[in-house]
């Protein structure tokens, strides 16, 4: 027997035998396995597809749940951990049911608005310990004076991108000044730019306008620019001792 014999015997055992059909059942459950590993994976294309529908309806369902019922359950829940800890973490408490709290913040705002909001702010925690006291009907402190004003910084006439800045001042108090950053690409909406990071630790130094403006930001609230400054005055909400 020549060797082309042997072979071609060979191979019509193995065809006999089934080989072929094995090999091409084993390779294409390999080549059927590789490809749904490949689109299940996490990074595969069916894995992004699924991926996105979830998030599209989670995201959509959660942004329209009502959190408010569960506010009275933390309330009770953080006032019992206040009695318990030092003033540091009261803050951070504080700071953390204010998040928590639906400011209700809309989707267009008017630098007028924020202006409002920080004249509370103002009026709720301005230092009264320099202020003169007012004896005419009920004794009060002195009115304080709060202002703004925009500034646009100047920009090279290719740039997309604009910049301005809202200074809130305090005439009696430098520590109640607030800078705060608004960008826009041309022919869009100005937004907030607070050009920072946060993180549970800066719960422990924030006030109530700060939480309020970081609302604002993580809303993508549009600014409007309705005034470039205004001035008004506050009456304190502290009132002076009996003496």
């Amino acid at each position: 027997m020549n060797i082309e014999n042997a072979i071609k015997d060979v191979i019509e055992q193995k065809l006999q035998d089934g080989i072929i059909e094995k090999l091409v059942a084993e390779n294409l459950e390999k080549g059927i396995n590789n490809s749904l590993e490949s689109l299940l994976g996490r990074y595969g294309d069916v894995t992004k597809v699924i991926e996105k529908n979830i998030k599209e309806v989670m995201v959509e369902q959660l942004s329209k749940y009502d959190y408010s019922k569960y506010i009275i359950k933390l309330d009770h829940v953080l006032t019992e951990i206040l009695k318990n800890t030092v003033l540091d973490n009261k803050k951070i408490l504080e700071n953390f049911k204010a998040f928590m709290v639906d400011h209700n913040i809309p989707r267009v705002l008017k630098v007028s608005d924020i202006f409002d909001e920080y004249c509370k702010f103002v009026e709720k925690n301005v230092d009264t310990s320099d202020l003169e006291v007012c004896t005419d009907d009920t004794p009060s402190y002195e009115m304080v004076e709060v202002s703004f004003e925009i500034e646009e910084q100047e920009k090279r006439s290719w740039s997309d991108i604009l910049e301005a800045t809202i200074y809130f001042e305090c005439e009696k108090d430098e520590n109640m000044n607030f800078e705060v950053k608004l960008t826009k690409w041309k022919n869009e909406n100005w937004k907030i730019n607070l050009n920072r990071e946060f993180d549970v630790r800066s719960l422990r130094t924030m006030d109530e306008f700060l939480i309020y403006l970081i609302k604002v930001t993580q809303n993508y609230t549009n600014i409007e620019i309705d005034r470039w400054s205004d001035t008004t005055e506050i009456q304190p909400e502290a009132e002076p001792e009996a003496s």
